[in-house]
């Protein structure tokens, strides 16, 4: 899924709103000057992720009611055998429901709440916190292994609810700064603004017409199924306090953000931390300063890592010469690649590839 960029706030804008030391940074004077879009970093990371998305299974249920839903890889056998990853969600419509993880956490939910659960954790969905007494199956499993998406009725008789879910796939490793930035579970509302309520409402109108069966309603779905996914994680990173670090805070601070989207959307750019502060507008000092309080580690650290993730994904899914991926990375040196290569994963990337296919051939062998 490509994301098309926006431009890029002005800093200066910034400055009112409590960033005083903030001044208009060379990059943006460039963008401005140039007629250049700004690409941010959640973009450009998510550019290359590949997402893919769709809505498997929707439920009219009456009070009380409950279900508990596995680890994520045991639906990903069912809906995407092939993911490596898979983020599963719930989108309420009508009434409400509660979450309860195995840690015994709880979110209520109320209509227009998306609840996400970024690493695929389990947890139990019910009417009413508490709420556990034995319900019958339902006929879930069934109903998503048919791909039907004519909403499931059951329950108690009682007040109803109606929800939809959903999942992305994506590469784990390559979601990583995203992934590891979220908690195991988290909620957003979508009916805060206009577009908001236009994903909620498109979403329905192509869940009725998929249940139909009308042609290339599920192809629709799926891209308003990355769509909400990629607005729900846009909101939650607007809902950060000031004070939280890591990578989705380090994306909203106009320097860190800039340089994360540069290293980023120029992985291959013989990047120097004196280039990259003068891109941002920001001292050298100052740039290390502010990135490694985010991300825990100085600019240059975080691109060799970046990279060297990059080329252990392309190792693993192509046929490409090893030379030929260090230098898409930035490496010049085909043993400079090497010898960072080994200290990052332990062994050279020729021995990683054909350790990761031997592997994979077991696996598909079962």
């Amino acid at each position: 899924m490509r994301l098309s960029g926006r431009p890029c706030p002005n800093v200066a804008v910034l400055c009112s709103n409590g960033c005083p030391e903030l001044i208009p940074s060379l990059a943006d004077r460039r963008a401005l000057q140039g007629g250049q879009t700004a690409v941010d970093a959640l973009s450009e990371i998510l550019s290359g992720v590949k997402l893919t998305g769709a809505v498997f299974f929707t439920a009219e249920f009456s009070a009380p009611w409950g279900f508990s839903a596995p680890a994520s890889k045991v639906i990903a056998a069912l809906v995407a055998p092939a993911a490596a990853h898979l983020v599963l969600y719930h989108l309420v419509i009508d009434g409400g429901a509660c979450i309860e993880m195995e840690n015994g956490q709880c979110v209520m939910l109320g209509p227009g709440d998306v609840v996400i659960f970024p690493h695929g954790d389990p947890h139990h969905m019910s009417s009413g916190k508490g709420t556990r007494p034995p319900f019958p199956n339902y006929g879930i499993t069934p109903k998503i292994t048919a791909r039907d998406l004519r909403p499931l009725r059951a329950g108690g008789g009682g007040a109803v609810s109606r929800f939809v879910c959903g999942y992305m796939t994506c590469e784990p490793h390559l979601s990583r700064p995203i992934l590891n930035g979220l908690p195991p579970v988290f909620k957003v509302n979508v009916r805060t603004d206009a577009s908001g309520h236009w994903l909620e409402n498109a979403i329905l109108h192509l869940v009725q017409e998929a249940a139909s069966g009308r042609i290339g309603s599920e192809a629709m779905l799926t891209k308003l199924s990355e769509a909400l996914f990629v607005d729900t994680l846009r909101r939650y990173v607007d809902s950060l306090p000031e004070q939280q670090i890591g990578w989705l805070a380090g994306v909203r601070d106009p320097f860190v953000g800039r340089s994360l989207a540069l290293l980023h959307g120029r992985v291959d750019h013989p990047w120097t931390i004196a280039n990259l502060a003068d891109e941002v507008g920001i001292s050298r000092s100052a740039l290390v300063e502010r990135f490694s309080r985010y991300l825990s580690e100085p600019p240059m650290t975080y691109l060799t890592r970046w990279r060297l993730q990059l080329a252990a994904e392309s190792l693993k899914k192509t046929s490409r010469g090893i030379a030929e991926i260090a230098i898409d990375i930035g490496y010049q040196s085909e043993a400079a690649f090497n010898r960072a290569f080994k200290r990052e994963f332990g062994q050279p990337p020729g021995r990683y590839r054909s350790d990761y296919r031997e592997s994979s051939r077991a696996t598909a062998l079962g």
